[in-house]
């Protein structure tokens, strides 16, 4: 049967024109020496912030958020917000729709990634994730109290931690279950007391016109042509990002409670709107 989640479900995407690929030109080349550029500055930056302040980054962040605001401002989808990005030590969970959650979660707050460990290799994308400061976790259950462990050390040094408990990206229009897996750190008794969950819900409104699952890019779909469409769009949309009020995990009993609420508020979001 065909769904969402396989090749037949996939937006079918016209070949781009002319027009197309002058857009392609004149949004992706700006957009390639905006990030690799300042790449460059962020690791040369890094080569003098690393040795006085080791984990933590009191400098290289704010270059990540200039070049995600920077961005779209290139690319000409709108971004806009509603609540406020917690200043309590903790993490941040979201719903995963698209290679451009990226820009969207660090166009305003400073955060740092959790990533599956493939995306380390990845071209272009794994070099950027790698320099500003993604954990990387292997899904290999004899790794899993080594990987605890970074988890909480960074949590420790004052990094709000993103990642996304569905496992997996969607196509914007639904949120999948959230996986409790990565929530057990927070009950770790050096963390338990302290430690607030930030639920954040991410909203793509498609160009006018266009399928509402435009921005997605879920499954096996390929982040070059996805990108190419992204670029040569003739209009573009608007993200939303809505900050929901933080979650204390010390008024919760297991991961598993604390995981169910947290993306009940993010589903809520999303399915209303708001």
């Amino acid at each position: 049967m065909s769904t969402w989640e396989g090749p037949e479900g996939y937006l079918p995407h016209k070949p781009l024109n002319l027009g197309g690929w002058i857009r392609v030109i004149l949004r992706g080349v700006p957009l390639g020496i905006l990030v690799f550029g300042c790449l460059m500055l962020l690791l040369l930056v890094r080569m003098f912030e690393a040795p006085m302040y080791g984990l933590r980054r009191p400098w290289t962040p704010y270059i990540t958020r200039f070049v995600c605001r920077a961005a779209f401002r290139i690319l000409g989808i709108g971004f806009s917000s509603k609540g406020t990005p917690m200043t309590l030590r903790g993490a941040v969970v979201a719903n995963h729709s698209s290679w451009l959650d990226i820009f969207t979660l660090n166009a305003r707050k400073n955060v740092y990634f959790v990533s599956k460990a493939e995306v380390a290799k990845w071209p272009g994308i794994g070099w950027l994730a790698r320099a500003t400061g993604t954990v990387f976790i292997n899904r290999d259950r004899r790794e899993a109290a080594a990987q605890k462990r970074v988890f909480e050390d960074r949590l420790l040094a004052g990094h709000k931690l993103l990642f996304f408990p569905e496992g997996t990206s969607t196509d914007g229009q639904r949120v999948l279950p959230f996986k409790s897996t990565l929530f057990a750190a927070f009950f770790d008794a050096r963390l338990h007391d302290e430690m607030h969950i930030q639920p954040v819900t991410v909203r793509y409104i498609a160009p006018k016109g266009e399928d509402a699952r435009f921005y997605g890019w879920w499954g096996d779909m390929g982040f070059g042509p996805h990108l190419l469409v992204t670029l040569g769009a003739r209009r573009q949309g608007h993200v939303v990002v809505v900050y929901h009020e933080e979650l204390r995990v010390a008024d919760f009993d297991s991961r598993k409670a604390l995981a169910e609420a947290a993306e009940q508020k993010v589903r809520g979001a999303l399915v209303s709107k708001a």
